[in-house]
C-alpha cells in the first residue's frame, strides 16, 4: 500500500509540474517549441498520468501498467515532432516508467528509431558495450558502500542542475547524489533512482531536509 501511495504521489507531482517550461527546455540546451505544441504535449502527458494513477489505484499488474504506457505513447505521432522534441518525449516517458517500475526502454527505442534500427542497436550494444568515461563515487551514509554514478557522455558547459534521491542496493538507505557538471548522459550503478530534486527549487540544506521527509514517509 505504501509503495502504491508513493507511486500515485509521484505521478501527481509529475502531472502538476510544468514539464515544458522555458527552464525545462533551457536545461536541455534547446529553444522552446511553440506554445501550442507545448500545450498539446502537456495535455497528452497529463492524460497518460491520469490513466496510470487509475491503474495504480486499481492494483493493476506491471503488464497492465505497461499497456497503459503503450496506449499513452500511441497518442504521440512522431511525425509531428523534430528530433529534440521526440527525445524530450522519450525522456518523460522513461520518467513515468521508472515511477511505476516498468521497463519501457525497448518500446521507446522502437518509437524513436524504428524496429529495424532498434534491433541493430541491440546487436551493436552486445558487441560493443557502452563506454564509461567517468565514475562518480559517493559513500552511502548508512553502510558506507560506494554508490556509483556512471558518466557515459560529457560535454563542457552543461551545468549541475539536480540531485538524485538514490536508494542504496546494499542497505536500502536513501542518499542525495549529484552527477556533477558536464554530465550529458548518465547511468545508475549500484543504486536505484527514487526522485529528482532540482537545484533551482532546493538549496543543498533544503534538499537534505526533503531527503529526510522522503525517508520518513517511506517508513
Amino acid at each position: 500500500m505504501q509503495s502504491e501511495l508513493s507511486q500515485v504521489n509521484k505521478l501527481l507531482l509529475f502531472k502538476q509540474r510544468d514539464k515544458f517550461s522555458q527552464s525545462a527546455w533551457n536545461d536541455r540546451g534547446l529553444n522552446p517549441s511553440s506554445t501550442e505544441l507545448c500545450i498539446q504535449l502537456t495535455q497528452l502527458f497529463d492524460l497518460c498520468a491520469d490513466e496510470l494513477i487509475k491503474a495504480v489505484n486499481n492494483n493493476n499488474s506491471n503488464r497492465q501498467l505497461k499497456s497503459v504506457l503503450k496506449a499513452g505513447l500511441k497518442n504521440f505521432n512522431k511525425l509531428d515532432y523534430d528530433t529534440e522534441e521526440k527525445e524530450f518525449i522519450c525522456d518523460l516517458f522513461h520518467e513515468l516508467a521508472i515511477i511505476i517500475n516498468v521497463d519501457f526502454n525497448e518500446n521507446l527505442n522502437k518509437w524513436l528509431y524504428g524496429s529495424v534500427l532498434t534491433t541493430l542497436m541491440k546487436i551493436q550494444k552486445a558487441l560493443k558495450p557502452e563506454k564509461i568515461v567517468q565514475t562518480i563515487k559517493q559513500p552511502c551514509t548508512k553502510c558506507g558502500t560506494q554508490l556509483e554514478t556512471h558518466i557515459l557522455r560529457k560535454e563542457e558547459g552543461i551545468p549541475e542542475t539536480s540531485w538524485f534521491v538514490a536508494k542504496c542496493n546494499n542497505c536500502g538507505e536513501l542518499n542525495l547524489i549529484s552527477p556533477g557538471p558536464n554530465a550529458k548522459q548518465t547511468r545508475f550503478g549500484n543504486y536505484q533512482w527514487v526522485d529528482t530534486l532540482r537545484m533551482d527549487e532546493y538549496t543543498y540544506d533544503q534538499a537534505l531536509t526533503r531527503l529526510e521527509q522522503i525517508k520518513f514517509f517511506r517508513k
